[in-house]
């Protein structure tokens, strides 16, 4: 008469901590610094989102030349065909870009402002590129179709992801098998790069969190001024 409600509790016990790996939470709290959210993954303390009031900043004249923006799309992996998600598009500096590079292709502008959205949606219509959709975006997930991108590219944004967790395995849904994802960030590791602390990342931690989401780094470019150009490879589904 024991042994069936002993192993009836070791079975609860089981359960309870299978439903208490499953609700912990990869994130921790501290006091917020002046441009973090207090919020810390993997020992990175997220980024506050840039609002889309600075949209004259990301379209300024000199960003080509003081990012060399013009190396980093002649690097992008794209073919003529290629179905691309520009995540946290902003002003679709990039989006646009892309957009004339792959004509038989198909490019989503992600974004989660409803200003931005407003703002791509006109350019769209004003450029008279049929390639490009808009998509609003969540917090965690940019709501794109299962398998149906070969690229995905960040510039600038992984940082400010308040669920990167959450975030990179909906995306990882979304990129086609061997599909690849790009991240921009400005180099944590140069005291010269005048961005703010928050705002930067090493190669170190974005290698170890693209890792514990099933990303294997395959190209570790440094030939720009300000960021590093980072390009990994899902594994696995």
């Amino acid at each position: 008469m024991k042994t069936p409600r002993l192993l009836m509790f070791f079975y609860l016990i089981i359960a309870f901590q299978t439903v208490f790996a499953q609700n912990q939470s990869p994130y921790v709290y501290k006091k917020p610094s002046a441009n973090g959210i207090g919020k810390v993954y993997m020992g990175r303390e997220i980024a506050h989102v840039m609002s889309f009031e600075g949209v004259d900043w990301l379209e300024r004249n000199s960003r080509t030349q003081e990012e060399n923006t013009n190396m980093a799309l002649a690097a992008l992996p794209l073919k003529s065909n290629s179905v691309v998600a520009d995540i946290g598009a902003g002003s679709g500096f990039y989006t646009f870009r892309v957009a004339q590079r792959i004509p038989k292709g198909k490019i989503f502008a992600v974004e989660i402002q409803d200003d931005a959205i407003a703002y791509l949606k006109k350019k769209a219509t004003d450029d008279r590129l049929a390639n490009v959709q808009v998509i609003k975006g969540s917090e965690k997930a940019p709501n794109l179709p299962d398998q149906s991108i070969d690229l995905a590219f960040m510039v600038d944004v992984y940082h400010e992801l308040e669920y990167p967790a959450e975030y990179l395995k909906s995306l990882k849904r979304a990129l086609k098998p061997n599909g690849q994802l790009l991240l921009l960030e400005y180099k944590e590791e140069d005291p010269t790069v005048a961005i703010k602390p928050e705002h930067k990342m090493s190669v170190k931690q974005v290698k170890k969190e693209m890792q514990a989401a099933g990303f294997k780094l395959v190209k570790n470019g440094s030939f720009l001024p300000l960021q590093h150009f980072l390009l990994f490879e899902k594994i696995g589904d």
